[in-house]
């Protein structure tokens, strides 16, 4: 045998990509044949809470990966369908359940329904003794003291503290089912009819689709009766046995404990209510009063804008009335500027006039005296004659 395992090669059921590399993890010796999927697979592949081989190991070897309430350490330990994943460090829990197309997927679950698994009976022997012994899908053995009622392709609950049957969900019309591989793999309903088919062939199982899609038929070894907490958007604890599935019934005293413990939750719950409401009130009182002292500060700052504004304005005033000082300066300058060439144009006119009128006297007085003159030398004519 290869100790090697190509993607290509690996089975349907494994949920790993099949052309990102040539190899993959080998699973190895263990529980559900050749669909197990090795644990190394589903811690860094699926879950991606390790990023190597040799980190995988050393979670393993602190004890803190539990496989059905048993602590492991083999990281190519098989891992499928039902088995429950426990990781003491992170408090989670996870159910492995077939996923549509047959890949397996893991499903979230409570603390209590981890504390046990689902299985399918294939074999019933009797072995030395007297004792019966069942034998479910993954290879685990049982043995039973009333053999009567489990028959093979009836499904049980099993507990991981002491192998003790918890619950038994009985091969029948009626009863809900999911298929595990196939073309119908992933899907769930209620067996509608079962169809015995003479001579070696595979009995055939009709099945009432759960969704309200159309019927499926599928054969016999490709389902499993499952729990109705099995359906999506049930309770978490899906392993919990019903009142009609529990062995023994409980008596009076054990059904008002639980009436008391009912009551006790209730008003757990509503005291809870209580608490959150007040809680959130006192939340809307703080924004209520976050929302006054944003609104405060607003109109503080709105206050603060207006007086930079009033400030701006003064400021704009004060330079306009210097502007305007000025400019009148400058016009008053240049008025006495202009007087003051005015007087000395008339200034200017006044001595021109006086000495024009000079110069006219200086004239006539210049003629009186030609005159004189000319009249003098008249005279002198006539006496000589």
């Amino acid at each position: 045998m290869s100790n090697h395992q190509k993607r290509l090669a690996v089975p349907d059921s494994w949920p790993v990509e099949r052309k990102e590399a040539t190899y993959t993890t080998k699973a190895g010796a263990g529980p559900h044949g050749e669909g197990g999927v090795p644990l190394l697979i589903v811690l860094r592949d699926v879950l991606g809470y390790v990023d190597s081989t040799k980190e995988a190991r050393f979670a393993l070897g602190q004890d803190s990966v539990l496989v059905n309430g048993r602590a492991v350490s083999d990281e190519r330990r098989p891992i499928g369908m039902f088995d429950i994943l426990t990781f003491r460090e992170r408090g989670e829990h996870y159910r492995v359940f077939p996923d549509e197309g047959g890949r397996l997927s893991l499903t979230s679950i409570g603390a209590d329904a981890a504390g046990s698994k689902l299985g399918k009976i294939e074999g019933k022997r009797q072995v030395p003794g007297g004792d019966t012994q069942l034998t479910l899908h993954d290879g685990q053995t049982l043995l039973v003291e009333d053999a009567d009622q489990y028959g093979t392709n009836d499904s049980i609950v099993v507990s991981n503290d002491d192998d003790e049957v918890v619950a038994h969900f009985p091969y029948e019309e009626g009863a809900l089912v999911t298929a595990v591989r196939g073309a119908h793999a992933g899907r769930i309903g209620t067996i509608d009819d079962i169809q015995v088919t003479p001579g070696s062939s595979a009995n055939n199982v009709r099945i009432e689709d759960f969704h309200g899609d159309d019927d499926f038929e599928t054969i016999e070894a490709y389902v499993v009766i499952i729990d109705e907490n099995f359906v999506e958007g049930a309770d978490a604890d899906a392993d919990e046995p019903t009142e009609s599935e529990v062995e023994e019934e409980p008596d009076e005293e054990s059904e008002a404990d639980e009436d008391t413990e009912v009551v006790d939750e209730t008003e757990a719950e509503e005291a809870d209510d209580e608490a959150d409401d007040a809680s959130e009130s006192d939340a809307e009182a703080d924004e209520e009063s976050a929302e006054v002292d944003d609104a405060s500060e607003s109109e503080a700052e709105a206050g603060e804008e207006p007086a930079e504004v009033d400030d701006e304005a003064d400021d704009d005033e004060e330079t306009e009335a210097a502007d305007e000082a000025s400019t009148v300066a400058e016009a008053d300058d240049e008025s006495d500027v202009g007087d003051a060439s005015d007087a000395d144009a008339e200034e200017t006119e006044s001595e021109e006039a006086s000495e024009a009128a000079a110069e006219g006297a200086d004239a006539e007085s210049d003629d009186a005296e030609a005159d004189a003159a000319d009249a003098a030398g008249a005279d002198d004519g006539g006496d000589d004659q």
